[in-house]
């Protein structure tokens, strides 16, 4: 039994605190692992991020500023995308087609369209 207490005791020493005398350098490496103090860095370091352990005061702000402009740059291209479609074959009437509610050449044939109709049915009125 007293061979059980000292090999469970040896397995714990690894774990125990050192004494205010004793060196650290009996502690195991992977227990003194980790955490510790800030690493020294340069204080003028500028990143649009704002640099190591930044917290900017204007957060909230600048992710504004940023999201507006993101928007912007994402509207003109779409904009510039929509004026530069082309398509060899329109779509059918009946079926969801997303860019016929920005696609000029889109919404100037299906205007044209509509308009071919309606003097169709007037020109089949006048007939009858």
């Amino acid at each position: 039994m007293a061979d059980l207490i000292a090999h469970i005791r040896d397995l714990l020493s690894p774990f125990e605190t050192p004494t205010p005398g004793q060196s650290t350098s009996s502690i195991p490496i992977y227990i003194t692992m980790g955490g510790g103090p800030k690493i020294p860095y340069p204080k003028h370091v500028w990143s649009p991020s704002g640099g190591w352990y930044a917290q900017p005061v204007n957060w909230k702000a600048n992710t504004a500023i940023a999201g507006l402009v993101i928007f912007g740059i994402t509207a003109c291209a779409w904009k510039l995308s929509a004026e530069l479609e082309y398509r060899h074959k329109m779509p059918e009437p009946d079926r969801f087609f997303p860019s016929r509610y920005w696609s000029r050449q889109i919404i100037e044939y299906e205007k044209e369209q509509r308009e071919l109709k309606a003097a169709k049915e007037k020109a089949g009125e006048k007939s009858t």
